[in-house]
């Protein structure tokens, strides 16, 4: 690019990119990452595509850049994708790129290692005198590979001091060079011999392959919990990884870091090797490292959280997103967008094939499938000989639990047989803490936030009152803060905690491990489910962060203490939420040689979520469920958006709202098919001190969202401390 000017994109929230002048002599090209002046001080930037915009700032007036960085530039598929990501979600491009510039050390030149090798010469210089020490110096490059070896090893190696190897290196019978370090990233080779595919996944398997030769595609593997989905998607890496003519990368995308353990065994035993991670828990090192592997085509497979999707890949040959029904892939913070929806995206860009996998889908990507959109492959049974579970419904409101507990006589009965033939139990609540409410039996008060609309959530082992929303904590007492009466408080309602304090009273003799994402890092999730893996646990008690993507041959009962806790609450989703949740719990039972058996605790067993579980009827679920949106025009037939606005002061912020209200476009031509819902107090109207309004914006089949919102929000300030954001396809709805 030999221009004078160049638009340079900086990832900040800003709306566009600015123009900087090009110095004489320097060469930029799209995607070159630079250094420029930002008023006082530099930022990072990348050199942008040109737009049809025209300049308005004289050439004499522009800054010149500073620095080109000596990294690759990013691809142009990557910065297309960084353009239609902004225009989907409606946020500014540059916050969009900060998601790909979030290692700034791997922008540099990687360090060099120190190495020395023989001199092609090994005449001894006039005066040289050998010694024992230098003879062993050099019989270790002498057997070593390439004769060649890092300082501190050939030193460590020949057990003598660097001053003799620098003798050696003096008189020139040893040189001294850099090397970068090599071997981090090896190419993964399919162990075959670990593993064995049936038909169904045979046939899946060698469809996916097809579809690696015809550029982009989008394919389902639907299978059922157990069915060996990941055997699948495993074959078709190892298959283009040993394919010549195909040289692209492979991203591999899970719901939670947390999940990452058992994969990652799972994988190091059928390829010999690990993939490059990337997540959120990654030394700064260590993602810098990462970030120039992916950018130069070094790490040719990449496991990682939706942050993974920004990641600057030199080739993308394969995207593979696992679970890909889980909410996690959905970002509510800073830049909101949909990871599922995102990927398929980046892969039609890009030119590569996706494969999405599930036993659960979700309904926007059934519809996919049903319309021809995507491709589905089935696999119908469980791997190896595993049949699925038995589901039950035990009624809550006739097999009643006895006062001050929470699991029923039925499900009681069962955990002990479970402990007699000395098999494994899941107790499954996904709620966190010990109690979701605490009160004072002697005045009647309720522990709630200060800063949130919600209460305050008893952590019994911690000893703390928890906010799961803003993370406000306080100590928790015996004596209630407002009356000052001794032990008068009351924990209303079951957590995990409390769950697993009644397992521990029920069933003294046995081995119970509570786990969700208060108790556990991650280094104590591994460790658990290792202990799970081993045998050392009886009796399981967690949250979701324990109940999908795990495999535990010996688990043969999952017991749902509370199936009814999320139907409910004005989620458009709620019900095919709750089925997939529990859906993919009931997957861990009976994935060994035993049939597994799986019981709900409900007070609704006539719902059709509970319905589809207990007759193992999926797809008419989803048929009923997806006949239901159609009529109401929502997701996946209809389009949501959310606009929320926040701000500490109440009168300002509906004020604000009514102004809103006032200048929604009213021109026929931009109200078609669209309608705006508020704006009304979120169910959750005040978080962290902010008062929280919401619009939703409702769109019928076919209808694009963003220009209607664009044009109503055109122009607009924010006053004081008001803050203002668009949630395109919101997920959730607190």
């Amino acid at each position: 690019m030999n221009d004078t000017r160049v638009p340079i994109l900086l990832p900040l929230p800003f709306p566009g990119p600015f123009d900087y002048a090009v110095p004489e002599g320097t060469f930029v090209e799209p995607g070159n990452v630079v250094r420029v002046p930002l008023g006082p001080r530099t930022a990072l930037g990348v050199v942008w595509d040109a737009s049809d915009s025209a300049n308005t700032v004289d050439s004499s007036k522009l800054k010149p850049i500073n620095q080109v960085l000596p990294t690759r530039p990013l691809p142009e598929f990557h910065r297309k994708f960084i353009d239609w990501v902004a225009r989907y979600n409606l946020c500014a491009p540059g916050a969009v790129l900060r998601m790909s510039l979030t290692a700034p050390e791997g922008l540099l030149p990687p360090s060099s290692e120190r190495w020395v090798r023989l001199a092609p010469d090994q005449t001894p210089p006039t005066g040289y005198r050998t010694t024992p020490a230098r003879t062993k110096i050099i019989n270790a490059l002498s057997n070593a590979p390439e004769q060649a070896m890092r300082r501190k090893a050939v030193v460590d190696a020949a057990g003598t001091s660097t001053s003799v190897l620098d003798g050696l290196i003096k008189s020139g019978l040893v040189e001294a060079f850099e090397r970068r370090p090599q071997g981090r990233w090896p190419v993964p080779k399919l162990r075959r011999e670990t593993f064995s595919l049936n038909d169904a996944q045979q046939d899946a398997a060698d469809h996916l392959v097809e579809a690696l030769r015809d550029g982009f595609s989008v394919s389902l593997i639907d299978g059922v919990t157990g069915s060996g989905k990941t055997e699948v998607y495993f074959d078709v890496i190892d298959r283009l990884l040993a394919d010549p003519d195909h040289k692209g990368q492979i991203l591999v995308m899970l719901p939670e870091i947390a999940l990452t353990g058992q994969w990652l065994s799972r994988f190091k035993q059928r390829f010999g090797c690990a993939p490059a991670l990337w997540h959120s828990d990654l030394t700064p090192k260590m993602r810098s490292e990462t970030w120039r592997a992916v950018s130069e085509g070094e790490a040719r497979v990449v496991v990682g959280a939706r942050s993974a999707l920004y990641l600057p890949f030199r080739d993308l040959g394969l995207i593979v997103l696992d679970e890909e029904h889980d909410g996690s892939f959905k970002q509510d913070e800073g830049v909101t967008y949909q990871a599922r929806d995102m990927a398929v995206v980046r892969a039609n860009i890009a030119k590569c094939p996706i494969v999405l996998a599930s036993a659960t889908p979700s309904l926007e990507t059934v519809l996919n499938t049903l319309e021809g959109r995507y491709k589905r492959m089935i696999l119908p049974s469980r791997h190896g000989g595993a049949v699925l579970p038995d589901v039950s419904l035990i009624n809550l409101r006739e097999d009643r639990p006895e006062r001050g507990s929470w699991l029923s006589p039925a499900l009681i009965a069962a955990v002990e047989q479970r402990l007699e033939a000395g098999q494994q139990t899941l107790l499954f609540l996904n709620r966190r803490g010990y109690a979701p409410l605490t009160l004072c039996n002697a005045c009647g008060h309720r522990y709630k936030c200060p800063s949130c609309d919600s209460w305050l959530t008893e952590h019994r082992l911690a000893r703390r009152l928890v906010c799961h929303h803003c993370g406000f904590q306080t100590k928790a007492t015996t004596s209630c803060t407002v009356c000052g009466e001794e032990d008068s408080l009351v924990a209303c309602g079951p957590g995990v905690e409390r769950v697993g304090e009644e397992a521990m009273r029920r069933f003294p003799h046995a081995r119970i491990a509570i786990g969700s994402s208060d108790t556990m890092q991650r280094s104590s999730v591994r460790d658990m489910i290792e202990a799970v893996e081993r045998g050392d646990v009886d009796i399981l008690v967690g949250t979701q962060i324990l109940a999908k993507g795990y495999h535990f041959p010996n688990l043969t009962l999952v017991g749902v203490v509370d199936a009814d806790l999320s139907l409910y609450g004005g989620d458009v989703r709620a019900g095919e939420k709750t089925f997939q949740l529990l859906h993919q719990v009931a997957g861990r039972a009976g994935r060994g040689e035993i049939r597994g058996e799986v019981m709900l605790q409900t007070h609704e067993p006539d719902h059709p979520v509970m319905q589809a579980l207990i007759s193992d009827d999926r797809d008419a679920f989803y048929e009923t469920e997806l006949a239901q949106r159609e009529m109401m025009a929502l997701p996946p037939y209809g389009r949501l958006a959310a606009v929320v606005i926040s701000d500490p002061e109440e009168d300002r912020l509906d004020t604000f709202c009514r102004d809103l209200v006032q200048r929604q476009p009213r021109n026929d031509e931009d109200i078609q098919g669209i309608k705006v819902f508020g704006p009304a107090a979120a169910p959750i109207s005040v978080i962290r001190g902010r008062h929280r309004r919401r619009f939703l914006v409702r769109g019928t089949p076919g209808v694009r969202l963003q220009p209607f919102i664009t044009k109503w929000l055109k122009g607009i300030k924010t006053p004081g401390a008001l803050r203002l954001t668009v949630d395109i396809d919101p997920y959730s709805f607190l």
